[in-house]
């Protein structure tokens, strides 16, 4: 039996020490709340999660891509542990800079033009309508900053109007007339560096085609309306030759416009030919984009009375927000799949296996500005923890803040709070969730001259 020189052990011996010892998983985007969830993934124990990139560095603009590479490889090389993997599960940048990182270590993920495939608003929609034209709507991009681009919108009213890349329907309007076109193009222009310089960074690290390279971040899309049903997301993976949806949230939305959304709500209501129809179709867009060893997460609408399917987005990653669901329901957050996908192992979620049989993220909002008075303090978590099983709450404001201030919100409301509850049904789901409101102290003072309207 040989032995290795450079460490003394023999090889089947040193093979063992390496498949038995912890799988080093570093995570982009660390913070308390949902980092925590880490822990209720099965066999936490095999996984030694690390840190990379706070938070703050990776939520809040402004992002700076370069800034962003290099502090990522210095805290990297600087802890002397080598990733077994990277993961992250907010969205842009984030999820940009996941292929880049991984390319730099040697692990496998989606190249950085898959991840573009699916989440460049404009080179998506075009790939989408060249595989399933019938799920697509109208569209075409425009330049905000040339005035006879936006003259030449050819949808008729109303339609959406929404940057080539933003998330949480930042700078999203729907759009009426003419009047209230020139409106939302000028808060636009104001706003739109924030995605777009960075976006404009990756762009130029990637093999994209001329004609879609020239529709950059600082460009929009003009979409018809297709939120006239039930909107759901399917949380899916694709692994070597396999892709495979595992769970189907439904998304209800509140407010004006439906633009807003109340809460995310698991399992799916939907109908079994329906769900069944969507993902079909899911599957064989990440299959056409290419898109592989990684998760996805791709979001549809329904409208019931047409019977008709229409494709909202693609994103490469999961979705934080539905970690806690799966576990309430399911007995495992699907950060799971985040995981044992980036290490290269099929996932193999639990199905069923939680305390609960429904359970709903609930989205605490308020349509006008307004200065944040009073937020629940802890001993109003604590008692509200303590009479409700199972309720995981975060205040996303602070006492004294300017709802105005918040970053990245979207055109019709400001979240303030975001809370997730498990229930035996959906009644009881409501019920639960009004009563935990009554635990919940929200104190705002109103500024009416500054009514979150968008347009």
């Amino acid at each position: 039996m040989t032995t290795d020189v450079m460490t003394g052990i023999e090889p089947s011996r040193k093979a063992s020490q390496e498949a038995s010892r912890p799988k080093t998983v570093f995570v982009i985007g660390w913070e308390r709340f949902n980092t925590a969830f880490l822990k209720r993934i099965e066999k936490p124990e095999a996984y030694v999660f690390r840190p990379l990139l706070s938070y703050g560095e990776v939520v809040h603009p402004p992002y700076d891509v370069p800034k962003l590479i290099e502090k990522a490889h210095r805290s990297i090389d600087e802890s002397g542990v080598r990733p077994d993997a990277i993961i992250a599960y907010w969205d842009f940048p984030s999820s940009f800079l996941l292929p880049l990182l991984r390319a730099e270590y040697g692990l496998s993920g989606p190249s950085l033009e898959a991840v573009l495939r699916c989440e460049d608003k404009y080179w998506s929609r075009v790939l989408q309508s060249r595989v399933q034209p019938e799920l697509v709507p109208r569209f075409q991009a425009f330049d905000p900053f040339d005035d006879g681009a936006v003259a030449g919108i050819e949808l008729p009213f109303p339609f959406w109007v929404k940057p080539i890349k933003a998330h949480s329907s930042h700078l999203g309007f729907k759009i009426h007339d003419r009047k209230e076109l020139a409106r939302a193009v000028e808060i636009i222009r104001r706003g739109i560096d924030v995605f777009a310089v960075p976006f404009n960074d990756f762009l130029r690290r990637a093999k994209v085609p001329a004609e879609i390279a020239r529709i950059d971040g600082y460009h929009c899309l003009a979409e018809e309306i297709i939120s006239q049903g039930s909107q759901c997301t399917l949380e899916g993976y694709a692994l070597s030759d396999t892709v495979e949806i595992y769970g189907i949230v439904d998304s209800v939305r509140t407010g004006r416009h439906r633009s807003s959304f109340a809460r995310y709500q698991y399992p799916s209501r939907l109908p079994g030919h329906v769900t069944a129809r969507m993902t079909a179709a899911a599957e064989r867009l990440i299959r056409f984009l290419e898109f592989c060893n990684g998760p996805f997460n791709v979001e549809f609408y329904w409208d019931k009375a047409r019977d008709d399917i229409k494709l909202l987005e693609i994103n490469a990653r999961i979705s934080k927000s539905h970690c806690p669901l799966f576990y309430l329901v399911d007995g495992a957050t699907h950060q799971q799949v985040a995981v044992r996908v980036a290490l290269g192992e099929s996932p193999d979620m639990p199905h069923r296996a939680g305390r609960y049989g429904v359970a709903g993220k609930f989205m605490l909002r308020h349509f006008t500005d307004a200065e944040v008075r009073r937020v629940p303090d802890e001993s109003d978590i604590r008692r509200l923890e303590r009479d409700v099983p199972d309720v995981f709450f975060r205040a996303m404001v602070e006492t004294g803040q300017r709802l105005a201030h918040l970053p990245l919100q979207d055109s019709y409301s400001f979240e303030v709070a975001e809370l997730f509850i498990g229930a035996e049904n959906q009644k009881a789901l409501l019920e639960k969730y009004e009563r935990c409101l009554s635990y919940l102290p929200f104190e705002f003072e109103d500024t009416p001259a500054q009514a979150r309207t968008g347009t």
